[in-house]
């Protein structure tokens, strides 16, 4: 699906996911913001257009999205969860230097052995961590 921000209020009204000030506006950030935020991101830039918005509200609201797909939950850390509008398969780079996530396609089923071919698979993901060209041109440059 595409993940403009009209699109996916068409699909929270159709799963009669009621839109709130709030809601609306952490949906509008995730789609303009494709930086696979954090909960604490999210809360820092929204804060200051909604003083009223709590964190409660934030993780409430990216739970309801994810639970209705239109959100995918991404856990490359252990300790950092992160959130990405792009819910159709693909993989995830984090550089280890400046903490960027960059999105990259890839064919996730192709890479199902066969010998969990009876299991049900809930989720899918790759991650991939190491450098960004950028960083690894930094440290090039500091040689």
């Amino acid at each position: 699906m595409d993940a403009t921000f009209e699109n996916l209020m068409q699909e929270l009204k159709i799963k009669n996911i009621s839109l709130s000030h709030q809601r609306l506006k952490i949906l509008e950030y995730l789609t303009q913001n494709h930086c696979h935020p954090t909960v604490e991101q999210i809360f820092i830039d929204l804060q200051k257009d909604i003083p009223t918005l709590s964190k409660t509200t934030i993780y409430n609201t990216l739970r309801i999205l994810a639970e209705a797909g239109l959100v995918k939950v991404i856990t490359i850390e252990d300790k950092e969860t992160r959130y990405d509008i792009v819910t159709e398969n693909h993989g995830h780079f984090k550089c280890e230097s400046c903490g960027t996530i960059f999105d990259f396609p890839i064919d996730i089923d192709s890479l199902i052995p066969e010998d969990l071919s009876t299991f049900k698979i809930n989720d899918k993901n790759v991650y991939f961590k190491g450098l960004c060209p950028r960083c690894l041109s930094n440290i090039n440059d500091i040689k």
